[in-house]
């Protein structure tokens, strides 16, 4: 049995970024015979204050149990076959320890999201730009969420091995909303604290519709907001409630600022929408731009007059709303469900452990 050590910064199930990327298939590869030992550099406990303000103690011990997990991970690497790690092994500073994974001699399998690669050299020193561009220069199978990031890493991958595998959902999981449309429309948004500057970027939308529209706004997210003034609810993301926290909302925000860092992103809340049978609206960059196709499965917006005419667009035209509907679902059933891209991640395993042991 080949066995794959799992390096990543967050403790399973917590990141949505882990969940509906990677984690998804745990049982695929298990039942495909691989043996799998996971180990997050956060603790849970450290995760549960992690985005809160406060608790400096808390994250900085959190952090040094993180170093000290990592030590003992190396001692690992000896049974296993591949190293899979998603985003970072560790947090900060220079590549040392992603040097030592290499030096062992096993395959790496680095799989990412964001263009990590962008950073200033100083703000790469601490956020670790450099283990990124490291990792993406030495791993043996690069793994990304955004097709706009496959050239930087083909021409920057001493093996030339790179793959797009989009973010996936399950649908047995992840069903389309059946509630009637009701007279309040209800604006939502899910994200964690890293995206709350693209939040932040239709904060102006929100008091443009409202002169217009009957609307509510739900955030779904792991810090508080305010939108004073605004019929607004701000939902704790929770596992157990996700599908039907979603399905409060009746029209899915997926608000990007053009940067090189959005263009990693790989739309994965635009997805969870438009699987959840939620009209989804878009700022028209990136990635969503392979999947979403203006007025037949989502909106492709760029300006705040173009927000609101969405808005008012899915709100009182039926027809067009409910083509919007079946056809995003269509569009994850073929692309983006994890069925589709379940054995894209066994073939890679089966290319780097063939001959192995």
């Amino acid at each position: 049995m080949k066995k794959i050590l799992i390096l990543c910064p967050y403790p399973e199930s917590m990141a949505a970024g882990q969940r509906l990327k990677y984690e998804q298939y745990f049982e695929s590869w298990e039942a495909s015979g691989y043996k799998l030992q996971k180990s997050s550099f956060f603790s849970i406990s450290t995760w549960n204050v992690l985005w809160s303000k406060g608790h400096l103690l808390r994250k900085i011990i959190g952090t040094i149990q993180g170093y000290c997990r990592r030590i003992n991970d190396l001692y690992k690497l000896q049974g296993c076959d591949v190293v899979y790690i998603f985003m970072w092994a560790t947090p900060l500073g220079l590549p040392f320890y992603e040097w030592l994974i290499l030096k062992s001699g096993k395959k790496i399998i680095y799989d990412f999201d964001d263009a990590v690669f962008n950073l200033s050299d100083h703000i790469s020193l601490i956020k670790g730009g450099y283990k990124s561009r490291f990792l993406i220069k030495h791993s043996h199978q690069i793994i990304s969420s955004s097709p706009f990031l496959l050239d930087h890493c083909m021409e920057n991958n001493k093996h030339s091995k790179v793959q797009y595998i989009p973010c996936s959902l399950d649908l047995n999981r992840f069903k389309p909303k059946m509630s009637e449309w009701p007279k309040k429309i209800v604006l939502g948004w899910t994200g964690t604290f890293s995206s709350k500057h693209y939040l932040d970027s239709i904060r102006d939308v929100f008091y443009e519709v409202d002169k217009c529209l009957d609307i509510k706004i739900i955030l779904i997210t792991n810090f508080d907001y305010s939108l004073e003034g605004l019929d607004y609810e701000v939902i704790k993301w929770r596992e157990s409630s996700e599908i039907s926290d979603l399905h409060k909302i009746d029209i899915g925000l997926y608000p990007l600022i053009q940067t090189n860092w959005a263009l990693g992103k790989g739309g994965l809340k635009a997805l969870q929408y438009m699987a959840a049978g939620i009209p989804a609206i878009a700022t028209n960059f990136g990635t969503v731009k392979d999947f979403i196709t203006h007025e037949k499965n989502g909106f492709l917006v760029d300006s705040t007059k173009q927000w609101v005419n969405a808005i008012k667009m899915v709100a009182e035209n039926t027809k067009l709303r409910n083509n919007i509907i079946i056809n995003a679902r269509n569009t994850v059933e073929t692309n983006y469900s994890v069925s589709s891209n379940e054995k894209k991640y066994l073939t890679i395993f089966e290319e780097l452990t063939t001959g192995l042991n």
